[in-house]
């Protein structure tokens, strides 16, 4: 009795920790550029982008430049996705400017009509992101 509680609370342990690391992991920093370019070697990796943010129906994307958003290159962009109650809420704050993003890449998820190049789920972080220049 005594080694089966040793057991379960060894378990537990191991099933404790191997959580908190995947929840403190530190995001990769990443450009859009590398992204599209490299996908693979970010695919399933929790991933921090500096970007052109555009929050629409159908159209939620990050895109590398606002040009990029302006001219419809929808493979520079990454397809956001993010729960639509969290798009209601952020939308007028941060649509149509450049933000930082963090959250898990995907390459073969392309978003609306497989339009973009890749996606970015389980969104952790979005903050306006400011420069010395105006918007």
């Amino acid at each position: 009795m005594r080694s089966v509680v040793l057991i379960c609370l060894i378990l537990f342990s191991t099933i404790s920790n191997s959580k908190a690391q995947i929840s403190l992991a530190e995001p990769t920093d990443v450009s859009v550029i590398n992204l599209i370019a490299t996908p693979e070697r970010y695919n399933g990796k929790l991933v921090r982008i500096i970007g052109y943010l555009n929050l629409e129906f159908e159209g939620n994307a990050l895109y590398l430049h606002k040009e990029d958003y302006d001219r419809s290159l929808l493979k520079n962009g990454i397809w956001i996705d993010m729960p639509r109650k969290d798009f209601i809420e952020k939308t007028k704050e941060f649509s149509k400017h450049y933000v930082v993003i963090e959250g898990i890449f995907d390459m073969s998820d392309t978003g609306h009509m497989g339009l973009f190049s890749g996606s970015l789920t389980k969104i952790t972080r979005l903050d306006r992101w400011r420069d010395n220049a105006a918007e």
